[in-house]
This record gives structure tokens, sequence and C-alpha cells, in this order.
């Protein structure tokens, strides 16, 4: 029954224990001439050290001052090949001693890229040793390895921003790139325009490999009293949906900015909502495999982990916002022991083997469940424990106002169908909005008096075939 409402679901899509290392002392300049052969990449792979200054320039307000580096000789020099065999602290400590040359090579260099990206070093590890960095350093990292600087949890949102736009230039630059690259490079250029009054969007995450994954944020992660990150479900692509997904995660930052009278205190200032496409969501090949989940928990389990490194003195409130199959991939990351959050709220939720909601690592009373009217997906249990169910512990959300809000003097209208949730105008996105800004009581108020009386979790049933793609329309 999955597979039918999978099928029907692809249509519709658009819609919508870190370990505290010492600190490092400051490394020292040196200029190595290394002698270590490195592997020959494809010509769509190459970043040029021209395209990635210039790149640079054009991404960063203030150019970036080339250091002077005096030439010291080094007979213990670290080259790609030390790298690339390297893990952990040793990891940031090789590729800080690589000089320009063989950091542009160490950039392209695929077992180096996929360290950075699916091995990489503790996040705390990597901001003491950022921190530790004289600033002609990092500024030597940023010009010619912006590929790994921007992908290491650990650094500074805003540098991680102008380096990933930097790979993004290029990329977009390169006569070669194949066409699937580009377009998938042209969803992340379009993710990045703002509306003006818009908060400003920050590109904090970019792989380019395979089908690519990218996080994008509405606002600034480095200084916001609220941070939520939205996980999205099957069927989601960079190259398909990461512009659709980017204008949804703004929606609901614009929710909150005009909630924001109500706020709970917070440390910061502002709110920054994570369009995360940070892992392979799946498709109807591999729908029925939670394999996809265990892996994309690894990933957001990385990404909190950042940001509570970044974050170590002033942590932001963290609330995770999770839409189906994405539901399942935060509940196993909740689960693990790895990672917490301060609210857990999960739209159109297949379930996971999570089994009630004292499992997760959430604050007490803050996980949260939606489920839409004519949803096949939402309390069906297809991976496990519904969330939604009396048993597991959570508050379900009363998304039971009028299908048509004027008509029905509501003041939201109710979210219909699997793909609706985080539309304008709906009570699902107002609640998850209240629930972002640290007011879950206040929702939490709305289900006790219950507008309808039920938990209007939709279980799978018949009423998935009444679910048409033609019914199910684009975001607004």
């Amino acid at each position: 029954m999955l597979l039918i409402a999978a099928a029907l679901l692809t249509a519709s899509v658009h819609s919508l224990g870190v370990i505290e290392a010492p600190g490092m002392p400051p490394a020292h300049q040196v200029t190595v001439a290394s002698t270590a052969t490195t592997r020959i990449i494809p010509a769509d792979d190459r970043l040029s050290s021209a395209s990635a200054s210039a790149s640079v320039s054009a991404s960063v307000s203030a150019p970036v001052a080339m250091p002077v580096v005096a030439a010291v000789s080094s007979t213990t020099a670290a080259g790609v090949d030390d790298l690339a065999a390297a893990h952990g602290r040793a990891f940031v400590e090789d590729l800080g001693a690589l000089g320009a040359a063989d950091l542009r090579s160490a950039a392209t260099d695929r077992r180096v890229v996929a360290t950075v990206q699916d091995d990489p070093p503790p996040a705390q590890t990597v901001a003491q040793w950022w921190s530790h960095l004289p600033a002609d350093e990092q500024d030597r990292l940023l010009v010619h390895a912006p590929a790994l600087v921007g992908n290491l949890e650990g650094v500074p949102y805003a540098v991680r921003d102008q380096a990933n736009r930097a790979t993004l230039t290029s990329g977009l630059a390169d006569a070669q790139v194949g066409a699937a690259r580009a377009a998938m490079l042209g969803q992340v250029r379009d993710s990045l325009v703002q509306e003006p009054g818009d908060p400003r969007r920050f590109l904090v995450a970019l792989d380019t490999r395979g089908s690519g994954r990218a996080a994008i944020s509405i606002g600034d992660l480095d200084t916001a009293a609220d941070v939520t990150v939205v996980v999205p479900g099957m069927f989601f692509t960079v190259t398909g949906q990461m512009t659709d997904f980017t204008n949804t995660a703004n929606d609901l930052s614009r929710e909150q900015a005009t909630l924001a009278p109500l706020a709970a205190t917070g440390n910061g200032s502002g709110v920054a909502v994570v369009a995360w496409m940070g892992y392979r969501t799946p498709d109807l090949s591999n729908i029925l495999s939670l394999g996809l989940a265990r892996t994309g928990a690894e990933r957001l389990e990385r990404t909190v982990a950042g940001l509570r490194a970044i974050r170590a003195g002033d942590q932001p409130r963290v609330n995770i916002v999770a839409h189906s199959y994405g539901s399942t991939t935060a509940m196993t990351a909740l689960a693990s022991g790895r990672m917490t959050a301060d609210t857990l709220t999960v739209l159109g939720s297949p379930g996971s083997d999570v089994r009630t909601a004292a499992d997760l690592a959430v604050a007490t009373g803050q996980v949260f469940v939606g489920g839409a009217h004519s949803d096949p997906i939402a309390g069906s249990g297809y991976f496990g424990t519904d969330p939604g169910g009396a048993s597991f512990g959570s508050t379900v959300l009363d998304l039971a106002g009028g299908a048509d809000a004027l008509s029905a003097g509501d003041v939201f209208r109710r979210p219909v169908g699997h793909n609706d949730y985080l539309k304008p105008g709906t009570a699902s996105l107002h609640d998850v909005a209240l629930i972002g800004i640290g007011r879950g009581d206040l929702v939490r108020e709305q289900v006790r008096r219950g507008r309808s009386g039920g938990d209007d979790i939709v279980g799978a049933s018949p009423d998935m075939y009444l679910v048409r793609p033609q019914d199910l329309q684009p975001r607004d």
C-alpha cells in the first residue's frame, strides 16, 4: 500500500558523543613542497585556483587578503595522500599544514572530499582547530580549498557560506560540467535568491557528488535564538526540489517573524530556519528500506553537533521539523543517544522503531505530531510505531480547521493531503511556527480545548485513492 501511496505522491512532491579535545596551539605557516602523487580527476570535478579565487571574491563583501607565506623546510610535511588517509584531529592538522598547491589538489581529491562529507572530524575538534588558526591561515584555506572548508561542521556558518558560494560559482562557470550537475547547481543558485525584506540566506552545506546534498539557512545560525531544521521525506532531491524546499523554509521563517512578540526568551536574537536536504531520500526503488533513514540520521546528528559546537557558550533553542520519511530519520537520530533537541514536530509520519516519546532525546512534553485529512501516510505505522498513537506520549496537533478557512469562519485552513503541512495559511504551519519560538504551550492549550474532539490522525485506508495528483497543488 505504501508503494501505491508513494506513486501517487510522486507527482505532488513539489508541494511543498562528541569528545571535547583540548585547545590546540596555533599552527605555523609553512609552504610545503609535496612530492605525493594525486589522483587524476575528471574535468567536471576540477576546481582551478583562478576560478576558486575569483568565486570567493564574488561571494564575499570584502576581498579576502592573500597571505604572504614564508618558505620553511620540513621533513614531516603532510601531503595530499597523507591527508586522504587521516581522520579525526589528524585530518584537520594535516589540512592546515598543506601549501596552496596541495590544498587545491586536496579540494578535488575524491578521497579527501569523501572524508569531509561522509566521515568528518567531530565538530568540537574542528571548532577548536579553526578558532586557533591565525586569520591569514583561515583565509588561505578558504581561498584554496573552499569545497572542504564549507562542509566542515564546526567552522563558523558565515565562513561556510562564503566557501560554498565559491564552489557553486566555480561549478556554474565550468564549461565542462555535465548536464545533471549543472541542473543541480542551478537549483542551488536559484534557492539562494531572496525576496526584499526577507532574512539573508546562507549556503551552509554543498555536496556536488551524485544526486547532491545541500543545506540553506534562512537567517543567521551563528546568532539566532531559535533554530529550526526542516527534514524532507521521500522523493526530495536537490535537483528537483531544492528551490521549492528552501522557499517553504522561508514561509516558516515568515510565520515565526509574525509571532515574534510571543516568543519565549532564548539565547541570541532572531530565528533561523534550515532547509536541510542533507541526506539521500528514498524513491520507489528503496522506499521500504530503513537504510537511508539510518544514514540520514547520522548526517542529521553531525549537523546538530556542528550547531552545538559553534554556539557552545550561547546555545539556541533547537527544533526539528520532519516530514514523511524525514520523521523516521529524525526519530532515529533522536533515539541514538548522540543528538538532542528542544522540540520535535513530525508531519505525515509513517512511524519508526521508536516506541515512545520518552525514548527520544527531546525536552519533556515537546514532541508534536500532525496528520492531515486524506494523508495516506500519516498514522499508518509502516515503519513501526505511530508517533500519533495514544500510547506514544506526543501532543497531536488539532488540524481540523475548515477546508476553506473563510467559508468556515476559521483563521487557518486545515492541511489536506501529504504535502500540504507547511503551506501559508494552514493551521499546521502556524502551530509549527509557535513551537519553533518556544510556545508549544499555546499549541497544547489549543489541543486541550479541542475543536474536533479527536486526534485527527488518518490511518492507511482506501482513502488514499482520494489523493489524486491533480488535487495536490504546487506550493503557493
